[in-house]
């Protein structure tokens, strides 16, 4: 097995140990820390890695519902571009495990599936968890 699909094989259960996360194709699917309770508001959790300067990632539903645009700027080369949180639609967070299509756009290029070295993590996270 080559090293760099050893490091996708690893970075992919990384995500499923950390956020109960598992990809298919190329959606990835989240399961809720629970079932939304009346008034909790969801966030999509997003940690990336280095990206390539004026890429942008785009967040969409299973469905192609645009969820969410994340535009990293000022980051240096080489360095993670940081944790972003996105916040979901009510109708779209429901008690069922969330699917979504992350892609890595750039004005000039055709969108691409985002490598597990760009996007390191991603979770969802209801208004009454820790840290909001």
């Amino acid at each position: 097995m080559s090293r760099g699909l050893v490091a996708v094989v690893l970075a992919l259960a990384l995500l499923i140990a950390q956020g109960g996360c598992a990809a298919s194709r190329d959606y990835t699917s989240l399961t809720l820390p629970h079932a939304p309770k009346p008034g909790e508001r969801a966030f999509l959790e997003v940690e990336l890695g280095a990206l390539p300067s004026g890429h942008e990632v785009e967040v969409s539903s299973d469905t192609g519902r645009r969820l969410g645009v994340i535009s990293p700027h000022a980051i240096r080369p080489g360095r993670g571009a940081g944790t972003y949180t996105l916040p979901l639609p009510a109708d779209a967070v429901r008690d069922a495990p969330l699917r979504l299509r992350i892609r890595i756009t750039r004005a000039d290029t055709a969108p691409r599936e985002a490598s597990a070295d760009e996007v390191r993590g991603v979770r969802v996270i209801l208004s009454g968890d820790e840290g909001h």
